[in-house]
């Protein structure tokens, strides 16, 4: 028999920086869920990608308080900012220009992509990347 599946919770963490305290450890505990586990447990998958990268969990608490969880892809906007270098976003999109960024680097985000993202086209994917960029005012070379 199957465990009966609880509760769903959707985090954005650290790789390699998951602890107990905030926003970890409150969110986990409210559901009863081992934070110290869960935080062991996602440091050791998230080990072998560079330490501070953002990546969304989804955990799966299930009626007896275990859990299991999947990881998904970085942010595209934080891929974004990582292959044009930049801080952060535009303030004023469509106005101001903070970078430029190549249609192979938006390819190469769309493959990233392509795990978590089901039955899609890299060209949907790529063309869904394209708005996130024109969205923080970077602007596409061909």
């Amino acid at each position: 028999m199957s465990k009966k599946i609880q509760f769903y919770i959707k985090l954005q963490v650290l790789s390699g920086m998951a602890n107990p305290s905030p926003p970890v450890g409150p969110i986990l505990g409210q559901k009863g869920v081992n934070i110290i586990n869960f935080c062991k447990l996602f440091n050791e998958r998230t080990s072998s990608l560079d330490k501070g990268i953002p990546v969304p969990v989804i955990i799966t608490v299930y009626s007896d308080r275990s859990f299991s969880f999947i990881t998904k892809t970085p942010p595209v906007s934080y891929l974004i900012k990582k292959e044009v270098s930049l801080k952060s976003g535009s303030n004023k999109p469509g106005h101001n220009i903070v970078g430029y960024i190549t249609q192979q680097s938006i390819l190469n985000i769309a493959k990233i992509k392509s795990s978590d993202v089901l039955n899609s086209s890299l060209e949907s994917i790529s063309s869904s990347i394209i708005g996130t960029a024109r969205s923080m005012g970077v602007l596409i070379k061909n």
